[in-house]
């Protein structure tokens, strides 16, 4: 929290602090990692595997696989930070499973921080939202894929503006059956994830505004552990 967004950051800082992320999350002797950050996943993503020998599931590959199995014409919308859609992770994921299909970017930099500061529903959300996909809407696009995490909380509204014939995809469920699938080949390593276990929350900046958050997109009471950067 104390670094996002990720979006505008040079390459090499994303990939920095996204290491130093990991460091920290390794040192806790966790036994896999979902990197749940579409920036993180389009540039650091070979870094990190690099570093460590445990599992780290990425959120682009789920969100592309859905997104060709669905579309019915193979033509794409992708909205995400400037740094995913400038890195084109998405278009070669997609040209890569279905290479007949046709791919539009667009990049959305305002609306993490609205996000952020919990302007979910306002008038100035809901222009920035119609502005962005405007051009998407042109291309007549039958699918459209969520390039960031934080995307989901807009979700209506998105869906709204897009058309209702529009589908829309977000790597949340992909990524949990990654997860899953991944357990049920690995039953002896991953035997106590199926145990039950604790979660700890923990951040870079534990303000009021970021625990709002959290409790918005996890839907359960948190409380964030605040660690040094």
């Amino acid at each position: 929290n104390a670094r996002t967004p990720y979006g505008p950051r040079p390459d090499d800082e994303v990939i920095r602090y996204s290491i130093e992320c990991i460091d920290d999350l390794a040192g806790r002797d966790v036994k896999a990692i979902v990197v749940a950050c579409n920036t993180t996943s389009s540039l650091a993503l070979f870094a990190l595997r690099q570093r460590l020998t445990i599992p780290i599931f990425e959120v682009i590959t789920p969100a592309v696989q859905q997104a060709v199995a669905c579309s019915p014409k193979g033509r794409i919308g992708i909205i995400g930070t400037r740094s995913t859609i400038h890195s084109e992770s998405y278009t070669r994921g997609i040209k890569a499973l279905r290479p007949d299909c046709l791919t539009f970017a667009q990049a959305c930099p305002l609306l993490v921080p609205l996000i952020e500061e919990g302007r979910l529903g306002k008038p100035e959300t809901v222009m920035i939202v119609k502005k962005y996909l405007r051009p998407l809407k042109i291309k007549q696009i039958d699918t459209l894929i969520l390039g960031c995490t934080h995307y989901p909380l807009l979700r209506g509204l998105i869906q709204a503006k897009i058309g209702r014939r529009v589908k829309v995809i977000d790597s949340c469920g992909g990524v949990a059956e990654a997860v899953a699938d991944y357990n049920q080949r690995h039953p002896s390593a991953t035997d106590a994830w199926t145990r039950g276990g604790r979660y700890r929350f923990v951040v870079s900046d534990a303000t009021p505004q970021a625990e709002t958050m959290a409790r918005k997109m996890i839907k359960r009471p948190v409380r964030l552990e605040l660690i040094p950067t």
